[in-house]
C-alpha cells in the first residue's frame, strides 16, 4: 500500500512538472507562430551614411510593426551588386513586399522585375526604379525642391548672379528630378550656371575638392548649389578654410542638423526641408495594404483625406503609379515655425549660438 501511495505521489508530481514546461514552452512557439503568420517585408536601403536616412527606417519599422507587419531591414551600404543580392535574399524569403531605396535607378531594375515576377510587390521608396513597372514609386516632389533652391537664388543672388552646382550621384534618378527643377527655376532670368559637377556615390568630399578646385582657379561665384545638406557642409568648410563662409550663398536639402545650425549661425543660406517621418509612414501604409491584395487605389480611398495626390509617373518603359509630398524650403526667417520642436530640437539647432541671459 505504501508503494503504492509512493508512486501516485510520483506519478502526480511528475504531471505537474511536464504540464508546468508545456505551458512555458507553448510561449515561444506561439510567438514565432505569430512572426511566421504576420505580413514580411523586406527593406534595403542604399546606406545610412545619410541623416535621414536612419529617420525613414526607424518610421517605417514603428509604423510597419504597428500595423502588424514585420520588416527585415538590410544595408547596401552604396553597393550595388550587394543591394542586387538583398533583393534576391527577399525573393528566396517570399517576402510579401520590398522596398527599395535604389542605388543606382538603372542598375536595380532586373532584381526589382525578378521580384514582380515572383508575385513580390515592390514599393521604389524616395527614388524612383526605372523600367521595372514598380508597384508603387512614392517620394517627394523633386522637382519642386530644385524650383525651391532656385526661388532662393533668384530672391538673394545679385540679377546677373553666377551658381557653381554640386550635384549628387548620376546613378539616383532624383539628381536629374532636382536639377530640372532648379534648371526651369532660373531659365527666365540672368542667373547662370558656371560649372556642374557630380558626386559619385553622394560622397560629400566631392563638394570640399570641387568647391577648393574652383576657388582655386578664381572663378568667380555668388551661390552655390548643392543636391543635399552633406554637400552642402563640405562646400561651406571649403568656403571657411579662405574665410568665405557667410558671404557666397549656399542652399542644400534634407534639414540634416548640422545644416540647420548652419543657418542659424549664418554660413548656409536655406535647406529643403522633407517630412520623411510623412513618407515613411504612408509608405507603411501603403505596404501593408498591397500586403494584404489591396490596390494603390484602393488603398488609398481607405487612408481617406489628408494624403498626396495620387498620379502617375512614367518609369522610362511604363506609367507606375505615383505618391508625392511636398517640401519645404526652410531659412533662419521659418526655422522656428518648420523645424523647431517638430524634426529638431530647438537646444540642438541653437547649439552653438550664446543664449541671452
Amino acid at each position: 500500500m505504501k508503494n503504492f501511495v509512493v508512486f501516485f505521489t510520483l506519478l502526480l508530481l511528475t504531471g505537474t512538472l511536464i504540464s508546468g514546461c508545456s505551458k512555458k514552452g507553448q510561449e515561444p512557439v506561439m510567438q514565432e507562430k505569430e512572426e511566421k503568420n504576420a505580413i514580411q517585408i523586406g527593406m534595403t536601403f542604399d546606406s545610412f551614411i545619410l541623416e535621414r536616412w536612419q529617420r525613414d527606417r526607424d518610421v517605417f519599422v514603428s509604423k510597419s510593426k504597428e500595423l502588424g507587419a514585420l520588416v527585415n531591414v538590410q544595408n547596401a551600404n552604396g553597393d550595388l551588386k550587394e543591394q542586387i543580392s538583398q533583393i534576391d535574399y527577399f525573393i528566396d524569403e517570399k517576402m510579401d513586399v520590398i522596398v527599395v531605396i535604389a542605388i543606382d535607378s538603372e542598375g536595380i531594375s532586373e532584381a526589382v522585375t525578378r521580384a514582380k515576377a515572383a508575385g513580390i510587390k515592390v514599393i521604389a521608396y524616395d527614388r524612383l526604379v526605372r523600367n521595372a513597372g514598380v508597384d508603387l514609386y512614392i517620394s517627394f516632389d523633386n522637382e519642386k525642391v530644385g524650383a525651391l533652391m532656385a526661388e532662393y537664388m533668384k530672391e538673394n543672388l545679385p540679377t546677373a548672379g553666377k551658381i557653381l552646382m554640386i550635384c549628387g550621384s548620376p546613378t539616383d534618378n532624383n539628381v536629374t528630378l532636382v536639377m530640372d527643377g532648379f534648371q526651369k527655376g532660373i531659365k527666365d532670368t540672368k542667373l547662370s550656371v558656371i560649372g556642374t559637377e557630380y558626386a559619385l556615390g553622394w560622397h560629400p568630399e566631392t563638394a570640399f575638392a570641387v568647391t577648393n578646385e574652383y576657388l582655386t582657379m578664381q572663378s568667380k561665384f555668388d551661390g552655390i548649389m548643392c543636391e543635399n545638406d552633406n554637400l552642402a557642409g563640405q562646400a561651406i568648410k571649403a568656403l571657411a578654410e579662405r574665410r568665405l563662409a557667410g558671404q557666397i550663398y549656399v542652399v542644400g536639402q534634407d534639414a540634416d542638423l548640422d545644416a540647420c545650425q548652419r543657418i542659424v549661425e549664418g554660413t548656409q543660406s536655406m535647406t529643403v526641408y522633407k517630412p520623411v517621418e510623412k513618407l515613411a509612414s504612408l509608405a507603411a501604409e501603403y505596404a501593408v495594404a498591397m500586403a494584404k491584395g489591396e490596390s494603390v487605389k484602393s488603398a488609398k480611398e481607405a487612408m481617406g483625406a489628408g494624403v498626396a495626390t495620387g498620379e502617375t509617373f512614367f518609369d522610362g518603359t511604363e506609367d507606375v503609379p505615383y505618391e508625392k509630398l511636398e517640401p519645404i524650403a526652410v531659412t533662419k526667417d521659418n526655422m522656428e515655425e518648420i523645424i523647431v520642436g517638430e524634426y529638431h530640437l530647438k537646444e540642438d539647432v541653437y547649439l552653438n549660438i550664446p543664449q541671452e541671459k
